[in-house]
């Protein structure tokens, strides 16, 4: 029998589940007598903080988790569930990752996979009505989630002082899936708790993403009723934001959901295959049954059902998603081998284009 300490009532508000309890009892390894079952709210380098529901403490991983994960290319990420021993030094070391229902993670420029949260129930994509309004970067967000089986909500916020509200409003129902709810909030009002609302259960745990600047962190301290995270402004301008959150955590919200905070994500590059894409376009993806040929790439093809059907722009952003997660998907070599074929490739255009002018 496995000796784990836990409270299930007090883990419940930092978003324990049955499905936690159901891995748990399902681990092969057995770890130490007295080990307890706590949660991953906040990485800072080579130090984790861990939750009872109650108090949290610093730790550290052990050097054989580290391993095993490195070999998995992957780490430990704001919401995973883990087992923590403590030594005779009241030292606490994280030994065991149960694994997560859920995962969100971006692919490095060298290919690296780079953790952001785990065991995410909802994810609220933020973005501003101001200049940062954004479709296609809102569009990559959704693709992401939904491929790491999340529900997605777009929380459109400065909805009190946003350019062209309703028509943008407009403009993201007709472009996004009809299942993806859409709500426009003043990140600063109260109601915004009520507008959430619906997603704010006990034992849920959400995640909020978004570029620097969308409101994030306001969001976050309106949803806790208190001003834990700091806020800043956005440069004249452009409307960018300065990054005010600078690492992941997760808050414990005052009707028992849980809020993983994230720094912003201008960058997102899919850590996903084709189906995980698909997955965010399902309406191309059942647009495409419709297609003349079973391979249709919906660019040039005859008898495409897909490309006057959806907008010309949504319709590229998906093909970019697709050459992306295509390249998260190659190997180092795969990934030389293809730059050396198309300089190849430049090179010869180059060389005929010197022998047509006489060169």
């Amino acid at each position: 029998m496995i000796d784990i300490v836990f409270d299930y009532t007090q883990l419940q508000t930092i978003g324990l589940t049955q499905t936690v309890i159901n891995q748990l009892y399902a681990m092969t390894e057995t770890p130490p007598a007295g080990s307890a079952l706590l949660r991953v709210t906040e990485i800072q380098r080579d130090w984790l903080t861990v939750h009872d529901g109650n108090t949290e403490y610093p730790a550290r991983t052990l050097p054989k988790l580290l391993t095993a994960l490195h070999e998995q290319g992957t780490a430990l990420a704001v919401g995973d569930w883990v087992i923590v021993q403590v030594n005779e030094l009241g030292e606490r070391w994280i030994s065991i990752q149960l694994p997560p229902a859920s995962h969100l993670a971006r692919r490095a420029n060298d290919g690296r996979r780079q953790p952001l949260a785990s065991n995410i129930d909802t994810a609220l994509l933020v973005m501003g009505l101001d200049m940062d309004f954004n479709p296609r970067r809102l569009e990559r967000y959704l693709a992401f989630t939904r491929a790491a089986g999340i529900t997605a909500v777009a929380v459109l916020t400065k909805a009190d002082i946003g350019i062209e509200v309703e028509q943008r409003l407009t403009e993201l129902q007709q472009r996004l899936p009809s299942d993806v709810p859409i709500l426009a909030v003043n990140g600063l009002a109260d109601a915004t708790r009520d507008t959430l609302a619906p997603w704010l259960g006990a034992g849920q745990t959400l995640v909020v993403l978004g570029s620097s600047g969308v409101g994030k962190s306001t969001l976050t301290n309106t949803l806790m009723t208190s001003d834990t995270q700091a806020t800043g402004g956005v440069r004249h301008g452009d409307g960018r934001g300065r990054h005010t959150t600078t690492a992941r955590s997760l808050h414990q919200l005052p009707g028992g959901a849980c809020l993983i905070d994230t720094p912003g994500l201008r960058t997102w590059r899919a850590d996903t295959d084709e189906a995980g894409i698909n997955a965010g376009f399902d309406d191309i993806d059942t647009l495409s049954a419709h297609c003349h040929y079973r391979d249709c790439q919906h660019q040039d093809e005859p008898g495409c059902a897909v490309r006057d059907a959806i907008p010309a722009d949504r319709l590229h952003n998906y093909h970019k998603l697709l050459r992306e997660a295509r390249r998260g998907q190659q190997t180092a070599l795969e990934r030389k081998a293809e730059t050396a074929k198309w300089k190849a490739i430049g090179k010869a255009g180059n060389a005929r284009s010197r022998e047509k002018r006489g060169g």
